[in-house]
């Protein structure tokens, strides 16, 4: 089982959507969205669990895929936040 990162959803996508359009590619084995607590819409960001090669078939497919406005940002893995202090000190 592999994790999917989604960024750049439109606010308007909804889990079904989502679901759809990854289940083009293969069984969606989880699904968690960002959303805003106040209004319910998406907050731009996804993560989806599918097998390993489904998982590569849709992030070829739908990597740079045009959902709204912008460009899906789709990747392997879950995208973690930079903590510097890693290199040498000066």
């Amino acid at each position: 089982m592999l994790t999917i990162t989604v960024r750049g959803l439109p606010s308007s996508m909804t889990e079904q959507a989502l679901t759809a359009l990854f289940e083009n590619h293969g069984k969606v084995r989880g699904l968690r969205m960002a959303k805003d607590l106040f209004s319910g819409e998406c907050r731009g960001y996804a993560e989806l669990q599918m097998e390993g090669h489904e998982a590569r078939a849709a992030v070829a497919a739908l990597n740079g895929h045009g959902a709204g406005p912008g460009m899906l940002l789709v990747r392997l893995g879950r995208d973690e936040p930079h903590r510097g202090g890693r290199g040498r000190r000066r």
